[in-house]
């Protein structure tokens, strides 16, 4: 399995085609830790204020089915069509700004920062600072273009699909988490072509987030719906499950240049356990979350998470009998000795519901993206090809 030549043909005016922007020569920056910017909304055309923050949340509450990078590039689009910009690099300048705005005010930055990276690529190529002509003229094409390359990015969940339910067979067993609405639209798709006459029967074991709960119970529904036999697990029974596997499918925030991923947390022990049982491990991912980041472990993300959050006091939280528990247990006063005498600083509590882990590249089989079935090695000449 490998790459297709044409994964990344820059995109020109009615042209059919990726939905990556053309490569340019040139270093582009890669993606950083979160920088602090100052507050940056823009004034628009009709002298108002336009916070890109608040239009991107609006435009994820409008579509549910909306991925972070495409509603990034669109509260893009949107800034552009209030802006006061006269000129290209005006223009440049103005996305860039409020891209490291945007990046800077979500906690989870490192999915959506891959669409403002490729859109501000597709526009240092459609905006030459040399250019001539009507400037409005030259904006307008823009837009045009920027909406193609929105409705090419959501074309995407339907191409992967058609290329992944081949790799369900009939009696098949296939685990899957985290509520990825990618995954959940292929397997439906393999369980429209069972019911079309196919002769694709399967079953599902679907792992249950639950800092995901609601979306993860819409798909387990919906699979369902379709005469699709599923079960719900815990993440602590999933090593136990393993045996009844045959093949596990996850989603991606973002794949990463050395093929590896990051994704909702667990999915990272769930591929150290298919690698260990020999079951092959698939990511179903759009090629719009490519971002040009390379972790060389877990802690290396460029994101602040609080998933190992160490106490010396009891939340407020607990239950009357986890309090009964609790009553049992020697207090930090009544064990001096561990702490010696220094006073250990409660910390506040955080949820981890939204974090992230990273699989690396050795425990996945292949990526399926709306270009081609993809393996990891692949990953890097996809970026490489975009990028340079």
């Amino acid at each position: 399995m490998g790459k297709k030549a044409d994964a990344s043909r820059p995109l020109t005016p009615g042209e059919e085609g990726s939905t990556t922007p053309p490569p340019l020569a040139g270093h582009p920056p890669a993606l950083h830790r979160m920088a602090t910017v100052g507050n940056a909304p823009t004034m628009t055309s009709t002298g108002g204020a336009f916070d890109i923050v608040e239009t991107y949340h609006r435009l994820l509450a409008e579509d549910p089915d909306l991925t972070m990078p495409v509603a990034a590039i669109e509260a893009l689009i949107e800034m552009l069509m209030h802006s006061q910009a006269v000129t290209v690099m005006e223009t440049l300048d103005l996305v860039k700004a409020q891209s490291d705005y945007l990046k800077s005010r979500i906690p989870n930055s490192i999915s959506l920062s891959a669409g403002t990276d490729l859109f501000q690529r597709y526009m240092i190529s459609s905006l030459k600072p040399s250019s001539t002509g009507n400037f409005e003229t030259v904006r307008q094409h823009l837009l045009t273009n920027g909406r193609l390359f929105v409705t090419r990015a959501k074309d995407a969940r339907q191409r992967i699909a058609a290329y992944g339910k081949h790799f369900i067979r009939d009696g098949s067993v296939v685990m899957t988490q985290g509520g990825s609405r990618v995954v959940g639209n292929l397997l439906s798709k393999a369980a429209d072509a069972g019911a079309s006459g196919g002769n694709v029967r399967f079953k599902v074991i679907y792992v249950m987030n639950e800092g995901r709960n609601a979306e993860c119970k819409a798909i387990v529904s919906l699979l369902r719906a379709k005469g699709v036999p599923v079960a719900t697990i815990s993440e602590g029974a999933v090593g136990y499950s393993m045996g009844k596997v045959d093949l596990i499918i996850v989603g991606a925030e973002g794949v990463v240049e050395n093929g590896g991923i990051i994704s909702r947390m667990g999915t990272y022990q769930i591929a150290q356990l298919a690698k260990a049982a020999g079951k092959p491990f698939y990511v179903t991912a759009e090629s719009h979350k490519f971002v040009r980041l390379y972790p060389l472990g877990q802690y290396d993300l460029g994101i602040e998470q609080k998933v190992i959050d160490f106490h010396t006091e009891d939340d407020d939280i607990l239950s009357v009998e986890e309090k009964k528990f609790a009553d049992r247990t020697p207090t930090k006063d009544e064990r001096m000795d561990y702490f010696e005498n220094t006073q250990i600083a409660k910390t506040q509590t955080s949820s981890a519901a939204g974090a992230v882990d990273f699989t690396p590249p050795a425990l996945i089989s292949a990526l399926i993206t709306e270009s081609g079935v993809l393996t990891p090695s692949a990953v890097s000449e996809e970026l490489i090809s975009v990028w340079y």
